[in-house]
């Protein structure tokens, strides 16, 4: 159990159950932030990853919980590298675009 406020422990489900949210936005964020930063709209992601429309607004609304196939398929419509770290006190997600030299 963790303590939030003076006099409140958070029962173990819950504090699991906001964790499980908490890594399913993180993932709608970083994938809302990689499409947009590519100008792409949430069709045009879809036909990249062979999914459609409404999964990825699924995705982007922490709605599902991809699998890990989807989400390489994201990673390549994203033209990314999906960087995921997980620790007891510290969540990260976030896309990484691939350079390339133009020369």
């Amino acid at each position: 159990m963790s303590k939030l406020a003076e006099g409140y422990i958070e029962p173990d489900d819950v504090a699991e159950a906001r964790h499980e949210i908490q890594l399913s936005m993180a993932l709608a964020k970083a994938v809302y932030d990689r499409r947009t930063e590519l100008g792409l709209t949430q069709a045009d992601l879809a036909a990249r990853a062979g999914l459609t429309q409404a999964k990825i607004s699924r995705i982007e609304g922490s709605d599902t919980v991809p699998t890990l196939p989807l989400l390489a398929k994201l990673a390549e419509a994203l033209d990314a590298t999906l960087n995921i770290a997980l620790d007891a006190d510290h969540t990260s997600v976030r896309f990484a675009g691939h350079h390339t030299d133009a020369a």
